[in-house]
C-alpha cells in the first residue's frame, strides 16, 4: 500500500516546499503542496509541520572503532604514529568476524538515530581478514537495512594477500542498490611498491579508498623512499580510478589535486577527526578551487554528520583566515557530492524528493523563529536545526526504521545488547 506523509515542510538542498506531501513505497511517487494532495486510499502519516530531508551519507568511516570508546590504554603519543601504534593498531589487530559483524551493529543503530543511512566504510580486522566484509554487510545492511559502500584496508602489517584477496571477491560479489564494495588501501606509508603492484593486478575498475597525507609523516616517509608525493606514487601505479577516494589530503600540493581530478577520484574530509588527532586542516578552499569534488566524512569519530558539516564550515573559515573562506554553499555542495557519488556506486537514484529516487529520509522537528523560504532553509538547517540534531523518524526505501526517537525492531535491540558481549570482549583481547 503507497504511504502518503502529510503537512510537511519538503526540502533537497535543491527545491523547498513550505505546506507538502511526498507519497511513496520504496521509492518516491509523487511530491507536492497539500493544496493538490487527494487521499486515494493511502496510509497516510501526518507529518504535523516536520522538515522532511534527505537521510545523510557519512563518506568515511570506521565502524569497527565504536568498539573503543571509553576503552583505556597507556596513551601518550609524540606524533601521528604513536596515535596509530598506541590505540588503533591495538585495537584493530584483534578484530574478528563476529566482533566485526557487533560493531557494525552498535555503530549503524548510533547511525541510523542521527539519520544517517548509507555509510562508506574503511575496515580493518587483523584477526579475520576473509569474510569481514560480508560479516560488516550483514549487520549493515542485512539486520539494520542501511546501505553501505565498504572495503578493507589493505597494509603490510597484515597478510597483503589476504587484504587483496578479500577487497577483489567482495567487490566482485556485491554490486546492488544497498551495496558494494571499493579496493581498500590503509595508507602510502604502509605499503610497499610490491604491495601496490598486487592490488594493481586485482583492481581492475574498481575505485580504491585511501588515507592520503592525513599527517605530514605520510608525506615525509614517501618523500623519503619513493622519492615522489602520495598522489604521484599512487598515479604511478595507475590506481586512481574514477570514483576514487582520497581521504584527508590535509598536506597534498596543488600538482597532485590536479591529478586526482583528472582521474576522477574525491577528496574525503573528516575536520573533526583532523582536529582530534592535531594533524592539521585540510585546505578546503584550495581543493575546492582545483575543481575536485569533496565529500564528508567522520573517521570512525563521530555518530553525528550534522557535527561533521558544522565542523567543515568552522574550520573552512579558520584556514582561510576569512569569515568567508567557506560558504553555506560549499557545504551544501559536499553534501550533494555524496549523494551523486552513492547513486553512482548502488545505480539507484538519491538524494532528492523526485518521482522514482529512492525513499530515504527523515524527518525533524522544527519550529522557525524567522521567517523560512527556499532562499533561507539551508541557514535555517545549518544554525538552527544542525547544532542539536534529532530525527523524530528515519525511513529507507520506504520502511520506517526509526519511529519517534527510537528502533522499535526487537530483532536489532537484541543484538544491540548482545554487541556489549563482544566489545567486552575485544577489551580483554587488547588489554591482556
Amino acid at each position: 500500500m503507497l504511504k502518503a506523509l502529510t503537512n510537511v515542510r519538503i526540502y533537497d538542498y535543491e527545491n523547498y516546499i513550505e505546506n507538502g506531501y511526498i507519497i511513496f513505497d520504496d521509492i518516491i511517487r509523487e511530491v507536492g503542496p497539500m493544496s493538490r494532495f487527494k487521499n486515494n486510499f493511502y496510509h497516510v502519516i501526518n507529518g504535523k509541520g516536520q522538515l522532511v530531508i534527505p537521510s545523510f551519507v557519512c563518506a568515511h568511516s570506521h565502524i569497527y572503532s565504536i568498539f573503543a570508546r571509553g576503552l583505556s590504554l597507556p596513551f601518550n603519543p609524540k606524533n601521528f604514529m604513536e596515535v596509530l601504534t598506541q590505540m588503533w593498531w591495538k585495537l584493530d589487530k584483534e578484530v574478528d568476524n563476529d566482533i566485526t559483524y557487533y560493531s557494525g551493529i552498535a555503530a549503524g543503530y548510533e547511525f541510523l538515530l542521527n539519520g544517517v543511512t548509507t555509510i562508506i566504510d574503511h575496515h580493518a580486522s587483523g584477526a579475520d581478514i576473509i569474510g569481514s566484509l560480508s560479516s560488516l554487510r550483514k549487520a549493515i545492511c542485512g539486520k539494520l537495512k542501511l546501505r553501505g559502500i565498504f572495503c578493507f584496508e589493505s597494509s603490510d602489517r597484515y597478510e597483503i594477500r589476504s587484504c587483496v584477496k578479500e577487497n577483489a571477491n567482495f567487490a566482485e560479489k556485491y554490486h546492488d542498490e544497498v551495496s558494494s564494495g571499493l579496493f581498500g588501501m590503509h595508507a602510502s606509508m604502509t605499503l610497499s611498491d610490491e604491495s601496490l603492484k598486487l592490488i594493481k593486478q586485482r583492481q581492475k575498475d574498481v575505485p580504491i579508498h585511501i588515507h592520503v597525507a592525513e599527517s605530514d609523516m605520510d608525506v615525509k616517509n614517501c618523500s623519503s623512499n619513493y622519492k615522489t608525493t602520495i598522489i604521484e606514487r599512487l598515479d604511478k601505479f595507475g590506481l586512481i580510478k574514477p570514483d576514487s577516494l582520497l581521504v584527508h589530503c590535509v598536506y597534498t600540493t596543488k600538482k597532485e589535486l590536479d591529478i586526482i581530478k583528472n582521474n576522477g577520484g574525491y577528496v574525503v574530509i573528516n575536520p573533526t577527526s583532523n582536529l582530534n588527532n592535531a594533524v592539521g586542516v585540510t585546505d578546503l578552499k584550495a581543493v575546492l578551487a582545483s575543481g575536485v569534488k569533496v565529500m564528508i566524512g567522520n573517521d570512525g569519530l563521530s555518530s553525528s554528520l550534522a557535527t561533521e558539516y558544522l565542523n567543515a564550515y568552522y574550520l573552512g573559515h579558520l584556514k582561510a583566515k576569512s569569515p568567508v573562506g567557506m560558504s553555506l554553499g560549499d557545504i551544501m555542495n559536499c553534501i550533494n557530492n555524496a549523494y551523486d557519488y552513492v547513486g553512482r556506486r548502488l545505480n539507484i537514484q538519491i538524494g532528492k524528493f523526485r518521482t522514482g529516487y529512492v525513499a530515504d529520509f527523515m524527518t525533524i522537528d522544527y519550529t522557525p523563529f524567522t521567517k523560512v523560504n527556499s532562499n533561507n532553509i539551508f541557514g535555517h538547517m545549518f544554525f538552527g536545526l544542525f547544532p542539536n540534531f534529532k530525527p523524530r523518524n528515519v525511513f529507507v526505501n520506504g520502511k520506517q526504521l526509526v519511529k519517534n526517537f527510537e528502533i522499535k525492531s526487537s530483532s536489532v535491540q537484541r543484538e544491540l545488547i548482545k554487541s556489549r558481549e563482544y566489545s567486552n570482549e575485544l577489551w580483554k583481547r587488547v588489554t591482556d
